[in-house]
């Protein structure tokens, strides 16, 4: 049980690294919202601490799906 709590507030540091790294990149400010840019936000948000060591994840040529008729 122990194990479990401690992993869940790794988590949840891990993502608001994440989010303060995207914040900070000014990805959360608004402005563009193809899929590229989404995609990139959400992997910098998920690559949390690794951004401070030199990661800068980028996602390009995002084509999302079309709804069906």
């Amino acid at each position: 049980m122990r194990f479990a709590s401690v992993a869940g507030i790794v988590l949840i540091l891990w993502v608001l690294i994440g989010a303060a790294a995207a914040g900070q990149r000014g990805y959360l400010s608004g402005g563009d919202e193809g899929c590229a840019s989404v995609g990139t936000t959400v992997v910098t948000i998920l690559t949390g601490p690794l951004n401070y060591m030199g990661a800068n994840p980028k996602v390009k040529n995002c084509e999302a799906p079309q709804p069906s008729k």
